[in-house]
């Protein structure tokens, strides 16, 4: 199966019901992934990710470390065959 999982993409579509309502900024933020501010004097430049829906953070999480495991594996097996990377073409 290519793309996002069936466990994933369930927990999206019912823990985010308006996703096709709102921008991506509006999204992020809901899910908890957007980067927010908290400067004072002292503290300047630090950010955290926080607050939103830690459910469907928690799935989309998941899906990342498969996805980066499974690259680990296919890098690797090109290492050993001596394979070059080549990017896939785009037909318009």
């Amino acid at each position: 199966m290519t793309g996002i999982g069936k466990i994933a993409a369930a927990s999206i579509i019912t823990n985010l019901p308006i996703l096709g309502y709102i921008n991506s900024k509006q999204a992020s933020s809901l899910i908890g992934v957007a980067p927010i501010n908290r400067e004072s004097r002292l503290f300047k430049g630090h950010q955290k990710i926080q607050g939103g829906r830690p459910q469907v953070r928690t799935v989309l999480y998941m899906a990342i470390i498969v996805c980066i495991r499974k690259i680990i594996v296919i890098l690797n097996s090109m290492l050993r065959d001596g394979v070059s990377w080549e990017a896939p073409k785009v037909i318009n």
